[in-house]
């Protein structure tokens, strides 16, 4: 291959538009695992990733921030129930409550530490099977109207990868029926439930939709050769939706 020849997995970099401005930080907690896969995610799609570090106060001016995945505090307590009193976490609620409605992503573990600091409703158990999980998964999108998922269709069904042990998605009957009729369940499990989640549920937004939670992982399918067989890509376009979100200024 020469120099001037693309590799293989293409070229994902963005070329300089405005969208080159967005700066997205990327928390780490003790036990993070895919805090580097995120911010390289965020980097193809031409944002600046941002390591926020969950001792530290700073948000650092970001426009986002992504809570990746992995077994922050080895999951010790609850999963996500130690990473909720982290100091950035402090911030991030605060910053995702406020009127400028910071957009937040949490991916697995993420998801976890979301709904622990009731940035979302329900809790997160052991997969019913009481395994761990590794698999591609077919998620369909419920709805594209969140600052993660405008860049989808609805109903769109794309696949990227799950890796969870503690991935059951619960609530109580009337916080299902309310994020059902809300419109407030992201994505569904399409083919088969794999934890044993409630009614499918595989992501959430709350009602703002700047702030979503799923179980699988977007930033494991953003280049070809790498995710999933069929594309590879399916989890980018989380990444661009937020670009598209903050370029619209609704930050």
């Amino acid at each position: 291959m020469s120099a001037t020849e693309l590799p293989l997995i293409g070229d994902y970099s963005t070329p300089s538009t405005e969208l080159n401005g967005a700066r997205i930080g990327v928390v780490t907690f003790p036990g993070t695992l895919d805090d580097r896969d995120a911010a390289r995610a965020i980097r193809l799609t031409g944002a600046e990733a941002v390591s926020l570090w969950h001792a530290d106060h700073d948000l650092q001016n970001v426009d986002a921030v992504v809570i990746p995945g992995g077994f922050s505090y080895g999951d010790y307590l609850r999963a996500g129930a130690i990473a909720r009193f982290a100091p950035m976490m402090g911030n991030i609620i605060d910053a995702a409550n406020s009127d400028a409605k910071l957009p937040v992503l949490g991916i697995c573990n993420g998801f976890q530490i979301l709904t622990e600091s009731h940035l979302l409703p329900g809790s997160m158990v052991k997969n019913d099977h009481l395994k761990f999980l590794c698999r591609d998964q077919v998620l369909r999108v419920e709805n594209n109207t969140t600052a993660w998922t405008n860049q989808y269709a609805k109903g769109e069904e794309i696949t990227i990868v799950l890796k969870n042990q503690d991935g059951q998605y619960v609530a109580d009957e009337k916080t299902l029926d309310a994020l059902e009729a809300e419109g407030r369940v992201a994505f569904s499990y399409v083919g088969w439930n794999p934890n044993g989640s409630r009614r499918n549920i595989a992501g959430i937004t709350n009602a703002a939709g700047n702030v979503v939670g799923l179980m699988p992982h977007p930033e494991h399918a953003v280049e070809a050769g790498f995710g999933p067989d069929h594309t590879g890509t399916d989890g980018l376009g989380f990444f661009t939706s937020v670009l598209t979100h903050l370029v619209g200024g609704q930050k």
